[in-house]
């Protein structure tokens, strides 16, 4: 009788010794699986640009449209004496509805004849130049296509903070991915160790690429 109650006894505790690795196991399991599923096309789309980084002029990514204009605008927006009173957001409003143009503002400069105004996005760029006493400007639009712009928004040029939580945020799910792969390799057995010593050879690979090829 006393056997049976300490071989009981012996395997409930064994049991609950057993049950936070199974819990982590399983959550590790989920958390692989759904990450995975959800960071799916941030995965291909990070990979395929990185390809398309390394090798510009496949798919026209080098290919460029440049587009000049002329024209006038109002000569009171900058002809003022005072240059904390010339009308920046006027002028850019006026080129937008004008022309178009696109990108955020990352430059207006003033000085004693001309201000100039600076526009960018991703694979996109406008630059007006504009004479401060008759309001006269020359306008130029640099456009390339969508690889271009696919390869901006991998590198997170002229994309914006919303983009750079998107590139902030991938980086947070490829972690998990990773360390829950790493986690969930840890409970299996028979493939643990091999496991370790492939991860350790990919690392010695990659230094070792760096040390003979990167100058």
């Amino acid at each position: 009788m006393n056997s049976v109650k300490n071989s009981t006894g012996t395997s409930a505790r064994a049991s609950k010794k057993k049950a936070p690795k199974k819990e982590v196991a399983k959550l590790s399991r989920w958390l692989h699986i759904y990450l995975s599923m959800v960071s799916f096309a941030v995965v291909l789309f990070f990979s395929f640009t990185g390809l398309t980084l390394n090798h510009p002029s496949w798919f026209g990514g080098e290919t460029q449209v440049i587009v000049k204009n002329k024209g006038k605008l109002n000569a009171k927006w900058v002809n003022n004496p005072d240059t904390n009173k010339i009308a920046k957001l006027e002028i850019v409003e006026f080129l937008r509805k004008t022309y178009q143009v696109k990108g955020a503002v990352s430059e207006v400069r003033i000085d004693d004849g001309e201000v100039s105004v600076s526009l960018k996005g991703p694979a996109y760029s406008c630059d007006a130049f504009i004479n401060r006493e008759t309001g006269a400007y020359e306008l130029s639009e640099v456009k390339m296509g969508i690889m271009a712009v696919m390869n901006d928004l991998h590198k997170g040029r002229d994309s914006g903070k919303g983009w750079g939580w998107i590139i902030d945020l991938s980086a947070v799910f490829l972690i998990l991915v990773s360390l829950s792969g790493l986690i969930l390799l840890c409970f299996i057995k028979k493939k643990r160790l091999a496991g370790f010593i492939t991860g350790v050879v990919g690392l010695l690979l990659c230094y070792l690429i760096y040390v003979l090829f990167v100058p």
